[in-house]
């Protein structure tokens, strides 16, 4: 099991109502946690979640303040070395697919689950044998899909639109091995 702390950024929006404004989420810290086993040669499953506390500008919604938008990543993947394997330490790469499930911070708005996948490097630093260190950097791709009304429950003034959600995420990580 990993624990991790780190900072995400990225992620654009589209004014859905054609004044070609783009909104941006806000950067900052995201907290993670892994858990990983074996599988043949070496390789590592892993169940992955990240969570990050964001904000749109107020006028996207046409709101005078910020609007916060929590963003969530579950997904299922693993981690393959580039050489040796987690008992040594090393260079990994890491990735998964899931749902991004955005959760928005004002009333009349909807919650979205939407489909996504990471990908990733990270490079281990074995401590003891059941305890390492862990830095990774991840992107994220999550597909919207939509032409407006993301995040919206019907008397929204503005809505947003966009096909794609791109952030990345560097995280420092402990894992603790049972």
């Amino acid at each position: 099991m990993t624990l991790y702390g780190g900072a995400r950024g990225g992620g654009e929006f589209e004014d859905a109502s054609g004044n070609a404004d783009i909104f941006t989420l806000d950067s900052g810290a995201a907290v993670s946690a892994s858990v990983d086993w074996r599988l043949n040669d070496g390789q590592l499953g892993q169940v992955f979640y990240s969570f990050q506390r964001s904000a749109l500008p107020g006028e996207a919604f046409g709101q005078p303040a910020e609007v916060a938008v929590n963003i969530s990543y579950l997904h299922l993947g693993g981690r393959v070395f580039f050489e040796g394997d987690a008992r040594q330490g090393g260079g990994y790469l890491v990735g998964g697919l899931g749902a991004t499930f955005f959760s928005p911070g004002l009333a009349g708005l909807s919650d979205e689950l939407r489909p996504s996948g990471n990908l990733g490097v990270g490079w281990q630093w074995t401590l003891a044998p059941n305890i390492a260190l862990r830095t990774e950097l991840r992107g994220y791709l999550t597909l919207i899909n939509t032409s407006g009304e993301f995040l919206c429950s019907g008397g929204c003034v503005v809505s947003i639109r966009g096909d794609t959600l791109t952030q990345a995420e560097v995280l420092l990580g402990l894992s603790i091995g049972f």
